[in-house]
């Protein structure tokens, strides 16, 4: 003889819902699961996701070449630099306007890094403290570039035009004695320049 109590019942209603639920979510899986190879199939026939409708299931969006072409990412050889141009007097006016702020009026340092300065800190030497600039640190000129480009200035990343760029990194590069006043940087003498310190750093054999 069974006796039948407001827990049993109660038992016995949470697992119906629950196997229900389980049903109905295995369900809904399997419909996207079929949605899904659907899509994938329409790209493939069409070549394209935009012609395929999508779900709220569906993430992301397609990349076009012209969303690329605002983010470069040159090699130290110069692949990848954009056209432009630009002076260190024009440099010396952009970074007044964009990075002094930060930077300070003489390239020193403040809120945001030291630029410039530092050269043979870098060696172990008692007493010496390594300060890292973009003068004695960074072994390629095209790094200045890309991280201009991508980073600077702090407020409004990516929003500098590639002559802005070359003219800033010109700017800096002069005041740290590493090219003439007088130079102009472009996607051709900007990955010839030497920095100090380019021969500092030893390949790792792994």
């Amino acid at each position: 003889m069974s006796i039948i109590t407001k827990k049993n019942i109660v038992l016995t209603v949470f697992s119906l819902t629950f196997v229900g639920s389980v049903n109905a979510q295995f369900q809904a899986s399997e419909k996207l699961s079929v949605a899904q190879a659907a899509r994938m199939q329409a790209r493939k026939t069409t070549g394209t996701a935009t012609s395929v409708a999508h779900d709220p299931f569906d993430f992301g969006t397609n990349i076009t070449d012209a969303d690329l072409k605002q983010f470069t990412s040159p090699l130290p050889d110069g692949r990848g630099m954009p056209v432009g141009s630009g002076t260190v007097m024009q440099g010396k006016i952009i970074y007044t306007q964009h990075c002094l702020a930060c930077h300070g009026a003489n390239l020193e340092g403040g809120f945001g890094d030291r630029l410039i300065g530092g050269r043979g800190t870098l060696v172990r030497k008692e007493g010496v403290t390594p300060v890292k600039t973009v003068e004695s640190y960074w072994p390629y000129s095209t790094t200045l570039f890309d991280y201009i480009k991508r980073a600077m200035p702090f407020t409004s990343p990516n929003s500098l035009s590639d002559d802005d760029v070359y003219a800033v990194s010109a700017y800096i590069l002069s005041q740290a004695k590493i090219i003439p006043p007088d130079a102009t940087m472009d996607q051709d003498s900007m990955p010839k320049v030497s920095m100090p310190n380019r021969n500092g750093f030893i390949r790792s054999n792994r």
